[in-house]
């Protein structure tokens, strides 16, 4: 969980999109060489907590640790509170450094909201960022079997698909709980294909290219199995 280069917005639009309450990772700060930055997720919201280190020790606040580990250990039983807003946050799930995200770990490009002069509070919503995905697929009706070139988006477990680029309300929002498999499919005339499993509806799709779909399909999985991830942790917890 300790992502070296990451920056501040970056850091956010991970936690934001792919995180949930408690998670949290550790970055180096860009204001001294000495100082950590300890990003934690809370109530839809990202904070930023300095940790020092010392050369032997790690200051944080008032408190000091001999380890990262201990820092850690310490404040998944005893809340940080998120700055004035009094938001008591636990250090609950941390998000690694090495994570299977597909191919694009390093392209959060953030800075594209920065040069349209948003505010730095506009920008995490907009920023393109891991998890999300858009492009224009092709895609087979349910009742007549004919082909329609649609504008897909996925953000967070939602796989939205419009008319086209410019439409503002989408024809379906698809809820990837929902969906059992995704996998490439070799039953219809047309290359690149892949499909969607629902309970009540499979839903094929065609891409460009080979490449395209293979991204589509990477990603879609990874969503699954993080869906997958947290129904087992809310289980284990319900459970206990």
């Amino acid at each position: 969980w300790y992502h070296d280069s990451l920056t501040r917005h970056a850091a956010e639009a991970l936690l934001l999109s792919n995180g949930q309450d408690g998670s949290y990772l550790l970055r180096k700060s860009n204001e001294r060489e000495d100082l950590y930055s300890l990003s934690v997720r809370g109530k839809d919201s990202v904070k930023h907590f300095h940790v020092e280190h010392t050369g032997t020790s790690y200051k944080f606040g008032f408190n000091e640790f001999s380890s990262l580990k201990e820092l850690v250990m310490h404040f998944a039983n005893q809340p940080l509170i998120g700055s004035e807003t009094g938001t008591l946050i636990v250090l609950k799930h941390p998000y690694p450094r090495q994570v299977e995200e597909p191919s694009i770990y390093e392209s959060v490009r953030v800075h594209t909201a920065m040069q349209t002069g948003r505010t730095e509070s506009d920008l995490v919503p907009n920023a393109p960022s891991l998890g999300t995905k858009e492009g224009y697929l092709v895609k087979q009706g349910k009742i007549v079997k004919s082909w329609k070139t649609r504008w897909f988006t996925l953000h967070r477990n939602e796989l939205k698909y419009f008319k086209d680029q410019t439409a503002t309300e989408p024809i379906r929002a698809l809820d990837l709980t929902e969906c059992s498999a995704v996998q490439f499919d070799y039953s219809q005339e047309r290359v690149n294909c892949f499909c969607l499993v629902f309970p009540l509806r499979t839903y094929y799709l065609c891409a460009k290219t080979g490449i395209e779909a293979d991204e589509w399909i990477k990603i879609l999985r990874w969503k699954l199995s993080q869906i997958r991830k947290q129904l087992e942790e809310r289980n284990v917890t319900l459970s206990s």
